[in-house]
């Protein structure tokens, strides 16, 4: 990765050499130069990276010659929302989708995965001669792989990915006026580069959106990682370590209150903050004797149990299979809604531990952490035998969980998080959560029961496991802040 605009610098992650950028609001003034030829950003869609992309780009630009439009379908039920965050047709800042995408130099496709899919031929069809396609997330181009079609060859092709669900990508960059660089952490893909510009428009993108850590990736990778990741640790396994864990601890005789601090609220409220501030090695180092045991038992079996469904999930997603079902299912939500996500009885406990918070005692519990330590571990590993950058790895195993994405689970319960997210992510949080719930519940728990799970070549791995220094380089570029989600 070159640029012609920023300082790129050199980090050194696992023994590889990855090139990054430190963003920050101190390189706003760069953003004229980084957008040279462009006079119209198009964001087509205001889902939630919709809204939040808009917003910070158009703010990150004021002042300049660079426009932000929004795009939506006619009659649209988002219209009304757009034009209450001050975009409007007077001004020339909201329109139509197919006469955003016709007016814009680079449109930035941020509208449902499978109406994506659906409608690609029509949105390149309508692209100005020398318009950049711009994304967010790789699954078109596992679409169209699937499909046996390809990108346009004349139009530069680049993703810009945030590593965050779109609240967390508004609330970050708000934050982020009193704090420099607040924001959350941004990949970038060049994947067509058709005249030498791309690479400083994608970068000048991502500090639009306030990422204070920027690393490269590809669009193949980022969607082999991504989807499989969304459907594993960032949202699907933590859903099913608060379901199988409250159970178990109702079982042993806990009331409710109890299970829930120990199965869910201990996970995402002491145990994520640890992780994010200290990475892995916080939480091995805060524990010893018996609670350390039970964390090692609980990691080994968990790691064990896991592996192979991960190694299952990377496969489907790599073989189109998982791609194609989710054109299939989004086909038929009119018709068959997706279920409530948050339904079983242990959800209404946890909005009543909420409210007492400040009055129970939390603290990590080892079993639990384990089980979230080993689901972690697994993906992560499953993703570095993949050859995956490590700032990637990183970032969609550790990051974005923690400082993303569970602190609404922990603030306002599992079905804020998880529908917050794209369709694609919240059908697969649906499908998959189960396997692993199962997995827990069927192998972890039986292991953990006859006391033979434990690996003394597994705990070893984990302790001298190269994500520790990993996380100490990519944390030094870490905001002072942590997302408020109130």
């Amino acid at each position: 990765m070159k640029s012609n605009v920023f300082n790129l610098i050199d980090v050194e992650l696992a023994g590889k050499q990855e090139r990054v950028l430190a963003g920050g609001r101190h390189l706003f003034s760069l953003l004229p130069e980084a957008f040279a030829g462009v006079s119209r950003i198009g964001v087509i869609g205001w889902g939630p990276q919709g809204r939040a992309q808009a917003l910070n780009l158009r703010d990150s630009l004021q002042g300049t010659d660079v426009r932000v439009s929004v795009g939506l379908r006619a009659g649209s039920a988002s219209i009304d929302d757009a034009r209450s965050e001050g975009f409007s047709e007077a001004a020339g800042t909201l329109g139509e989708m197919s006469d955003v995408i016709e007016g814009s130099d680079l449109v930035i496709l941020l509208i449902a995965d499978a109406a994506l899919a659906e409608n690609h031929a029509r949105i390149f069809g309508a692209l100005k001669d020398d318009a950049i396609i711009g994304l967010s997330h790789g699954y078109l181009l596992a679409h169209l792989r699937a499909q046996g079609e390809d990108f346009p060859p004349e139009h530069s092709v680049v993703a810009v990915c945030p590593k965050g669900m779109g609240v967390s990508v508004r609330r970050l960059y708000e934050q982020g006026r009193e704090t420099d660089g607040a924001g959350i952490n941004c990949s970038v893909a060049i994947h067509q580069d058709v005249d030498d510009r791309a690479t400083d428009i994608a970068l000048g993108w991502a500090v639009g959106l306030g990422a204070p850590f920027i690393f490269e990736t590809t669009l193949e990778s980022e969607y082999l990682s991504d989807i499989p990741g969304e459907r594993a640790i960032l949202l699907a396994i933590p859903h099913a370590i608060a379901e199988a864990v409250y159970r178990r601890r109702i079982e042993l005789g806990d009331p409710p209150t109890r299970a829930f601090i120990v199965s869910t609220e201990s996970m995402t409220g002491v145990l994520a903050r640890t992780i994010s501030r200290g990475g892995l090695r916080a939480v091995l180092d805060g524990l010893s004797g018996d609670a350390r045991r039970s964390f090692d038992d609980a990691f080994c079996a968990t790691y064990k149990a896991f592996s192979p469904v991960l190694r299952e999930l990377y496969d489907e997603v790599r073989s189109g299979t998982e791609i194609a079902s989710v054109a299939l299912v989004a086909a038929r939500l009119d018709r068959y809604p997706m279920p409530t996500i948050d339904g079983s009885r242990m959800w209404k406990t946890g909005a009543a531990v909420r409210e007492q918070r400040g009055e129970l005692e939390v603290q990590i519990d080892p079993m639990t952490s384990g089980i979230f330590c080993g689901a972690m571990m697994a993906q992560i590993d499953l993703l570095a035998d993949e050859s995956h950058p490590w700032s990637e790895i990183a970032n969609e195993s550790v990051i974005e969980l923690v400082d993303s994405l569970i602190p609404y689970m922990h603030a306002r319960g599992v079905a804020y998080m998880v529908d917050n997210c794209s369709t694609t992510a919240r059908l697969g949080a649906r499908k998959w959560g189960p396997r692993f719930e199962a997995a827990i519940t069927q192998q972890v728990f039986p292991l953990l029961d006859e006391q033979g799970a434990r690996d003394e070549m597994l705990i070893k791995r984990l302790e001298e496991h190269p994500l520790h220094e990993v996380l100490k380089t990519i944390g030094q570029y870490r905001p002072s802040v942590d997302v408020a989600v109130s």
